[in-house]
């Protein structure tokens, strides 16, 4: 699959989202989060985690920059927010191609701080406001 759209129209709704994507990109572990400030990014996060079986609690990593979660395969799962990063030298002193290449999921906030580095082979998801608690979420292999 190369693509797909969804339109969501209630939080609730974010759960079936994420498993459907993570059954149409199942080949894929690099996923990059586009979106404006509190477009729901970490939200639907937090949702494709639980679908892969983490209990962990899953928060933005807005300071620690990286965060660590365990799913009920062998797969772990990193979340990277590089919303604050200043320069590339911080995102390569984190050592971010043993997580991006490392076969485990990867799900990347504000990947266009640090896009040069980004693999090529990735999903990137766009989510959009469209309402109050509207969104589009477009999904594609980048």
């Amino acid at each position: 699959m190369n693509g797909m759209q969804i339109e969501i129209k209630s939080e609730e709704e974010l759960k079936t989202a994420a498993e459907k994507i993570l059954e149409n990109f199942s080949d894929y572990r690099v996923f990059a989060f586009y979106g404006e400030m509190g477009a729901g990014k970490t939200t639907f996060i937090k949702e494709i985690c639980k679908a892969l079986g983490s209990a962990d609690n899953i928060t933005s990593p807005t300071f620690a920059i990286i965060n660590e979660y365990t799913s009920h395969s062998d797969y772990l799962i990193y979340h990277f927010d590089f919303y604050r990063i200043k320069n590339l030298r911080e995102v390569y002193d984190l050592g971010y191609e043993d997580y991006f290449y490392s076969g485990n999921y990867c799900f990347i906030e504000w990947p266009e701080r640090v896009e040069q580095l980004l693999p090529g082979n990735m999903v990137r998801v766009d989510i959009t406001v469209t309402g109050d608690k509207s969104r589009r979420i477009e999904v594609s292999v980048a």
